[in-house]
């Protein structure tokens, strides 16, 4: 099956998503704009317009009425889905690293970078208190004075967040209260990605020290790690089989200095269980920045260094594979 190439970014792919049924893809990259798509058959549906900066994060809510970005021009904005009108725009002090919707859609938590003087932190708001965001007052504020938070997501139920540092460490943060709940340094070098299962009961994280690693939401549990010889920058579970995709390659300074076949951009496929791969995928010219499963496991995407994005059908060996292993 030929992939879906999708050509709308000039500069490196930070971030691509789905929404929650899996008929939108949105990506975002180093460049100001935020595109959306049409997954079936990779159209462009349109651009959210406004940022000013790289677009390092973003998300939709559940029913895909809002979408947010967060920005290295110093801003978390929401926008509506389907007009692409900018809805609201929180300034912050520092680069916007990750954002995202708790499950209703109402609570948005977003962290900025450590950098020119400022500190981490990660601030809620509730859309649904008009006030939070023309005073630009979250209702509530975390610091993380120690290690910069480089990704981030909502845990089940929208209790806690589950936060990934610079320097490998894992933190839940209660939504309610800012407590840290818990505290796990399984990885040695900085996550670059962290993604939850269909049903939110795990998460799995991807770092700069060659492996990605399955963990319990609740409990913070390690339970699995996928190894690799080259950083990996994002990993997603599928929601139908025990499937991992990994997608990396070397750090982007690197990569003019090596042929593409020695570079090793391909998408990575590993069993959830057994902790062995099973195939790969090639296709980018450079690492791969963002990788995610469609909901209804029938496809992927991954997004890479060279700014495009890729989506690919699996072919109908790969389901009949699976029901039969």
């Amino acid at each position: 099956m030929k992939p879906i190439l999708l050509q709308g970014h000039e500069r490196s792919i930070t971030q691509i998503k789905y929404n929650r049924e899996g008929d939108l893809l949105f990506t975002v990259a180093k460049d100001p704009i935020v595109n959306v798509w049409y997954s079936v058959n990779g159209e462009r549906l349109g651009t959210y317009n406004g940022h000013t900066g790289a677009v390092w994060c973003v998300d939709a809510d559940w029913d895909t009425r809002h979408v947010l970005t967060g920005s290295a021009d110093n801003s978390c904005r929401l926008w509506d889905c389907e007009t692409g009108k900018q809805l609201a725009l929180v300034k912050t002090s520092s680069a916007v690293r990750t954002c995202g919707f708790d499950f209703g859609g109402n609570i948005i938590m977003f962290s900025t970078d450590k950098q020119m003087g400022y500190q981490c932190f990660v601030s809620f708001f509730d859309l649904r208190d008009p006030a939070q965001i023309e005073n630009n007052e979250p209702y509530m504020k975390i610091p993380c004075s120690d290690s910069k938070i480089t990704s981030a997501v909502w845990g089940p139920l929208g209790e806690f967040i589950i936060a990934g540092h610079e320097s490998g460490e894992l933190n839940q943060f209660s939504a309610k209260s800012g407590e840290q709940l818990s505290n796990i340094k399984e990885h040695t070098k900085q996550i670059n990605d962290i993604q939850t299962s269909r049903d939110m009961t795990m998460f799995i994280t991807a770092s700069k020290d060659n492996t990605a690693k399955l963990f319990d939401c609740t409990s913070l549990e390690h339970l699995k790690t996928f190894r690799t010889e080259r950083p990996v920058n994002s990993a997603a579970l599928s929601p139908i089989f025990d499937h991992v995709v990994l997608g990396g390659g070397q750090e982007a300074m690197d990569v003019t200095t090596t042929s593409t076949r020695i570079g090793k951009f391909e998408a990575r496929f590993f069993h959830l269980a057994f902790e062995e791969e099973f195939g790969r995928v090639k296709g980018h010219f450079g690492p791969i920045n963002s990788v995610a499963f469609h909901p209804d496991g029938k496809s992927y995407s991954s997004g890479g260094e060279d700014g495009y994005v890729r989506i690919h059908y699996f072919d109908p060996q790969y389901f009949e594979f699976e029901f039969e292993a």
